[in-house]
């Protein structure tokens, strides 16, 4: 199975998207200036769709993502994921409530490393995930970029919500 891989320049840096001909896999913020953008295959139609979806995310258009994704984890780590969709745009939630959502109300750390292992950034929103005081908590694309995604939700669900 071959993966290809395509370089997205989103607004708040480079993003890593990888896949197979049928399926997303990763989708990861990169630290370097300049990744490698050197293309061996051609680009599959669904990573064209998860650069068009995500930029349509970016320009304030799409709340949801529709193409196909595939995740790699734990039982326990795919069930936390899914109740990580759950997330209403331009919402919040603990990692309590996202434990007590699956039905183990005591695993706030596992759903934390859950959290922290998801490699599917923004389409399974786990910036949207913050402390049970209310402060925002860690983010593997860095705590500014949880903070940037947070405000752009919000501000484009006021702004909608006003436009009414």
């Amino acid at each position: 199975m071959t993966i290809y891989k395509q370089i997205y320049q989103s607004p708040i840096g480079m993003i890593e998207i990888m896949g197979t001909d049928e399926k997303i896999t990763s989708i990861l913020f990169l630290e370097e200036e300049n990744p490698s953008t050197e293309k061996k295959y051609d680009c599959p139609e669904v990573l064209q769709a998860c650069q068009h979806q995500l930029d349509e995310y970016f320009r304030g258009i799409r709340r949801e993502f529709t193409f196909p994704y595939q995740v790699e984890g734990t039982a326990f780590q795919k069930k936390v994921w899914s109740a990580l969709t759950e997330i209403s745009y331009a919402e919040t939630a603990s990692y309590k409530d996202i434990a007590v959502l699956i039905g183990n109300e005591k695993a706030s750390r596992g759903v934390g490393n859950a959290n922290g292992r998801n490699r599917l950034s923004i389409v399974i929103p786990c910036h949207r995930i913050i402390g049970s005081n209310g402060k925002l908590t860690g983010y593997a694309g860095g705590m500014w970029r949880k903070e940037w995604l947070l405000r752009h939700e919000r501000f484009l669900k006021d702004k909608a919500e006003t436009e009414r």
